[in-house]
């Protein structure tokens, strides 16, 4: 039974594996190619296409023959949790632990497929706690104002619906990939003010005032 047991765990999470790797891997809702889906996770074209053909058949992907797959919405659900636990752990690591961001990230890697869902609520209640103990009060943003990336609290995502900022910024920023409609989560914020966030599976720093020039929507 525990053997069977141990097999069911690593079938699940070779299963969360694929689905965060296609979360990262799409765009603008295209398919993500089975050959790149293999190349991203160091396995072979067939071993991909099986297990893309099971995850099809779970209803958490759709499997277009010679295009590739894309996201059910209970697949992106389940993606975005494992992502979401990724994310709480990494900022553990960094600001409670004082782990180098490569190797938190590391260790959030292997906890995110055995995290529960009250375990990451947990998690994110007290980093949201020891975050806004060290900020000082001020006046809340108008009700129609979309809130600045700097608002969201270390593991919060959100989506990008705006840039407020000068030409030259606003340049780099889409160089680095943030516009309108991209996902972006907070990872951590340095006593500097400077924000650690992550677009597109990739860690990326932004002064204080870029980050309050990105507007976003806050997702749960």
């Amino acid at each position: 039974m525990a053997h069977h047991n141990m097999i069911d765990a690593q079938l699940s999470e070779n299963i969360e594996m694929y689905l965060v790797r296609v979360a990262q891997l799409r765009q603008e809702d295209q398919p993500v190619p089975i050959s790149q889906l293999a190349q991203e996770l160091a396995v072979t074209s067939v071993s991909a296409n099986e297990m893309c053909r099971k995850l099809m058949e779970k209803g958490l992907v759709d499997y277009e023959p010679y295009k590739g797959v894309t996201l059910t919405a209970e697949g992106n659900a389940l993606a975005q949790r494992v992502l979401r636990s990724r994310r709480l752990w990494t900022t553990f690591f960094t600001n409670a632990l004082d782990f180098p961001a490569q190797v938190a990230d590391e260790i959030a890697c292997r906890f995110e497929h055995v995290t529960t869902d009250e375990l990451a609520g947990r998690l994110a209640n007290y980093l949201a706690s020891e975050t806004d103990s060290s900020l000082p009060t001020g006046e809340p943003a108008p009700a129609e104002q979309p809130p600045c990336l700097t608002e969201l609290s270390p593991g919060q995502w959100g989506t990008v619906v705006a840039v407020d900022t000068d030409s030259v910024a606003t340049a780099f920023l889409r160089q680095q990939g943030v516009l309108p409609g991209t996902p972006v989560v907070l990872l951590a914020t340095a006593s500097s003010g400077t924000l650690l966030v992550e677009v597109h599976g990739q860690p990326l720093a932004l002064a204080p005032v870029l980050g309050q020039a990105i507007k976003v929507t806050k997702e749960p």
